[in-house]
């Protein structure tokens, strides 16, 4: 996928937001920032994209974003429950009424036979909602699995603001 892919794809997600009068935050872990700097590339993101919260290590996650200490040693990072977590504690800790939250394993080592390397988890979560996740597996390398995260990401909020 070309980076024309995550212009579109940010472009449109833009559009959407202001359309709506909603502000968006990113909380990524794998992809390090790789949404927030997708959506702040396209001019104008400072009406409609808020904050974007890196949180790679555990203790991250429950300071910035209030993970809970329960749900990252009953599940691990990388699970629904921490990317659910991620979303929420990014509405709560910010001015945005959606959020995406990104939590994986991007590789080339770190996998388990439970949590392979290429197994993404995301969340995305709208203001006095119930936030939704979804778990796939992409393959490629470290590059390759965070970009096809992102651009993951981005479509799973079109959707949301689409429907």
């Amino acid at each position: 996928m070309a980076s024309d892919t995550l212009t579109t794809l940010a472009t449109l997600v833009g559009a959407k937001l202001k359309a709506q009068g909603v502000m968006f935050a990113a909380a990524e872990s794998c992809t390090g920032g790789w949404v927030a700097q997708t959506v702040t590339a396209i001019a104008g993101s400072s009406g409609w994209f808020d904050r974007g919260f890196v949180t790679y290590s555990d203790a991250a996650k429950q300071e910035m974003l209030g993970v809970s200490a329960r749900t990252l040693a009953s599940h691990g990072a990388v699970s629904e429950e921490t990317a659910r977590e991620m979303a929420a504690g990014a509405l709560a800790h910010s001015r945005a009424q959606v959020a995406v939250a990104i939590t994986g394993v991007a590789g080339p080592g770190g996998g388990s036979p439970e949590k392979p390397v290429g197994m993404v988890c995301f969340a995305w979560a709208v203001k006095d909602r119930a936030p939704s996740a979804q778990t796939r597996h992409f393959k490629g390398n470290r590059e390759s699995v965070r970009r096809q995260s992102v651009i993951f990401a981005l479509q799973g909020t079109l959707e949301l603001l689409d429907g």
